[in-house]
């Protein structure tokens, strides 16, 4: 086991995180996740995904309104005996929006942080992606803690709604 608690960047951050762009859950059969998530708790559907070399057969719904929703991705194996297992578990991965992708991604490389297979590529939103990987290694010890992270390239109107939010926050004003 590696002792991180003091472990320190070695230069200063270039990208900031700006929220949270989703979180993924996943079941054998996702109706029941339509059930609770879009029939009963009323999300909005959006759209939904497929991928063989993923494993998975998604929908797509969306939390509150404009740069500050929040995707709800129900999400079910094609084939639950492959890998990935979307459905173990059950919270599969959270998304976190980046201002500036592949900068966050060199950078944490560069200190320590382990990265799943297939770098930096579309995602099922559209959006560029890349997976920080729930378990470091010998070469990368550093890693989600047990999560998968999903880091998505913010789109330019999240970005600016981002900042208007935060100086009207720090002006003490509703943006």
């Amino acid at each position: 086991m590696v002792d991180r608690s003091n472990a320190s960047p070695s230069q200063k951050r270039p990208f900031r995180v700006l929220g949270v762009q989703q979180i993924a859950v996943g079941a054998l059969d996702k109706s029941a996740l339509r059930g609770l998530w879009i029939d009963l708790l009323g999300l909005e559907p959006r759209g939904t995904y497929k991928s063989e070399r993923e494993n998975v057969d998604e929908d797509i719904a969306v939390a509150g309104r404009g740069p500050f929703s929040v995707e709800v991705d129900l999400m079910q194996p094609l084939n639950p005996e492959a890998k990935p297992k979307v459905h173990e578990p059950s919270l599969n991965h959270i998304g976190l929006w980046i201002d500036d992708l592949p900068a966050a991604v060199a950078w944490l490389e560069s200190n320590g942080v382990r990265f799943t297979p297939g770098g930096i590529r579309k995602g099922a939103s559209g959006f560029d992606v890349c997976f920080i990987h729930p378990k470091g290694d010998a070469a990368h010890p550093r890693s989600g803690e047990g999560v998968l992270i999903e880091l998505v390239q913010a789109p330019a109107e999240v970005i600016v709604a981002f900042d208007s939010f935060a100086t009207a926050a720090k002006l003490g004003a509703t943006p």
